[in-house]
């Protein structure tokens, strides 16, 4: 599906104050992200962290990595509110990460949850890749074609997600592989109305740009529970950290 960033940036800005207590998927990701990046490398001069939301992953990076200079970029000008309270000195960058032009060259451009808005994964970090210093890293979270199968399964909305090997076959033009995993996360809600307005509140629900009617709502409520009667939404993350190849 086409994926409206009007759509996206008025849903997550919609609900960007219930977003934390029901990004339970994401807050995790974060923290493994982090984790496997400090495996790697912990200390960094610039750090350009693309849509930084509500500050789930700034909060891992202030944390556990060591910089000098912090970036942040979000669509959504509110991003600022959250991250305020998290970073003592950092600049802020709006607009579509797709887009941006950073002032300086970065040592790390980190991501979560958020890869799988782009409509070309390989053009887009391509595009990364000429803000990003000699051996730069990219560290990235987005989601498998599991994702959401539920979803997909009972009223035909999805992304475009990409495999695992499809996303390294993306990069390995401009960019070496240092770190890959996917996994599955399945949450359960009491009812499918729970598991729509965790869904909401997380700005999922831009998959769709239709206002659903009510009779909509029942009638997703009937096939869910008939086809899934224990309410469960399968996550499928994947994390990505790639090197910029230098030539």
């Amino acid at each position: 599906m086409q994926v409206n960033p009007k759509i996206v940036k008025k849903q997550f800005e919609k609900h960007m104050d219930k977003y934390n207590q029901n990004a339970i998927v994401q807050e995790s990701l974060a923290k493994k992200m982090v984790d496997a990046l400090c495996n790697i490398q912990t200390s960094y001069d610039n750090i350009l962290e693309l849509g930084s939301g509500t500050g789930l992953l700034t909060q891992e990076i202030v944390k556990r990595l060591r910089y000098k200079k912090y970036f942040a970029n979000d669509l959504i000008l509110n991003s600022k509110k959250y991250l305020d309270k998290i970073l003592p000195e950092y600049s802020f960058i709006q607009g579509n990460a797709g887009k941006i032009k950073p002032p300086v060259k970065m040592h790390l451009i980190i991501s979560n949850a958020m890869f799988q808005w782009f409509k070309n994964l390989e053009k887009q970090t391509h595009y990364l890749s000429a803000f990003l210093e000699r051996d730069g890293i990219l560290a990235f979270s987005t989601f498998s074609p599991d994702n959401f199968k539920e979803i997909r399964e009972t009223c035909g909305l999805t992304l475009n997600y990409k495999s695992i090997d499809e996303i390294k076959s993306a990069l390995n033009k401009d960019y070496k592989i240092l770190y890959a995993e996917e996994y599955t996360q399945v949450l359960n809600f009491s009812s499918p109305l729970e598991l729509l307005a965790h869904m909401k509140n997380t700005g999922v629900n831009s998959l769709s740009s239709t206002h659903w009617t009510f009779k909509d709502v029942k009638e997703f409520c009937t096939k869910y529970t008939d086809t899934y009667p224990d309410i469960k939404l399968t996550y499928a993350p994947v994390i990505i950290i790639a090197q910029k190849i230098t030539r």
